[in-house]
């Protein structure tokens, strides 16, 4: 009877509740805001749990869909679960959750609320070992689906916890969405003055010490400073960047680098440049500026000490460099300086990889098959 499997197909239909305790917008925040957006434009219902400050909240809010406040407090919160479980007490419902503590709130709701249709899943958003303690444990073994953003992060978690059912476990590499809008706000060359001739290399991410932004610029002293202009997009701790400028202008590279400012929309600033370079000195559990690079036809450079020779293949997609090795971060700098040719043979490669294996509609199948 079509009616009544109209009415069966609205009863499976999915309620998903993004629960986010962060006090700053970061690549997480990022990454809910994403996927919310996917899983509305899919049809379902979709909700953001979070708490009460308004640089989180006017990020989601363009979102327009049900925001519920939250105190998501780290300890003695026994306001949050039970306000949660009248949320969750009917319907099917999937909770996605981003760290431990937003798992404990969200299972105890689901207790309280009755409702086996309900699923919690955990996105490990990190590359770190299982927390140890019964507490925790348990936790990890209520939890229905546990998703990590690579290979890595999950061999780093199975070491610490091999009891766990490797099946409850799945990986998901991140992915971007394409910039809808490919207009730029300004042209980096023309703002900033930069020669033409000179080839514009570019940094974008958090500027701080991890990101082995010390090691690009050692890496940097040891080029032809009339071939290249750096730029680095993005913002930090005003001591690093003081410590930074320090550098530079101890090391006259005033004329060589640039800084650009926190960016709502880099994928058209992006597409500016000539070479990307990512060289984290801490392993990267995946690495979206990666595939940013890559998604936008970009030669680029990383350190292969994270997950990122799951999805660069070294020459051909992309190269990758030692960590914390600014000699052989500069050599490899120099051999795209040096070959249009190989510039343009790993762009496209790069750019035929993150196509085919890591855009957005790969990265939602596999979200939907953990959801449902």
């Amino acid at each position: 009877n079509p009616t009544n499997r109209k009415k069966q197909l609205k009863a499976m239909s999915l309620n998903i509740f993004h629960i986010v305790s962060s006090k700053k917008w970061s690549g997480i925040e990022q990454y809910v805001y994403d996927l919310a957006s996917e899983l509305k434009k899919e049809g379902n219902y979709v909700e953001i749990v979070t708490t009460k400050r308004e640089n989180i909240l006017n990020r989601f809010r363009p979102l327009e869909i049900p925001i519920s406040i939250l105190p998501l407090r780290r300890k003695a919160d026994i306001e949050s679960p039970i306000r949660f479980a009248r949320l969750i007490k009917r319907g099917h419902n999937v909770v996605h959750v981003h760290n431990v503590k937003e798992a404990r709130m969200a299972l105890i709701a689901r207790r309280i609320s009755e409702n086996r249709n309900t699923r919690v899943i955990l996105t490990c958003h990190t590359v770190e070992k299982a927390k140890k303690g019964f507490v925790h444990r348990m936790i990890y073994n209520d939890l229905d689906k546990i998703i990590f953003v690579s290979e890595l992060s999950r061999n780093e978690f199975m070491l610490s916890f091999p009891s766990l059912n490797l099946s409850k476990t799945c990986v998901i590499h991140d992915s971007v969405k394409r910039d809808t809008n490919m207009e730029p706000e300004f042209d980096i060359r023309q703002r900033y003055g930069i020669d033409s001739r000179k080839k514009l290399i570019m940094f974008h991410g958090r500027i701080c010490e991890e990101k082995g932004i010390s090691v690009l610029l050692r890496a940097i002293t040891q080029l032809d400073k009339e071939r290249f202009h750096l730029v680095m997009m993005g913002s930090g701790e005003i001591k690093y960047i003081g410590f930074i400028k320090a550098f530079i202008i101890a090391n006259q590279l005033l004329h060589n680098v640039s800084f650009i400012p926190y960016q709502d929309h880099v994928q058209p600033l992006v597409a500016q440049c000539d070479i990307g370079v990512l060289p984290s000195i801490v392993r990267e559990a995946f690495g979206i500026t990666n595939i940013e690079y890559m998604m936008l036809g970009k030669p680029h450079i990383s350190t292969n000490n994270g997950a990122q020779p799951e999805y660069i293949d070294n020459g051909v997609t992309g190269l990758l460099v030692p960590p914390d090795d600014y000699k052989a971060l500069a050599d490899a700098i120099e051999t795209l300086l040096d070959d249009d040719a190989l510039c343009a043979q790993i762009g496209a490669a790069a750019k035929e990889q993150f196509d085919t294996q890591l855009d957005y509609p790969h990265f939602m199948e596999r979200i939907n098959m953990a959801y449902k």
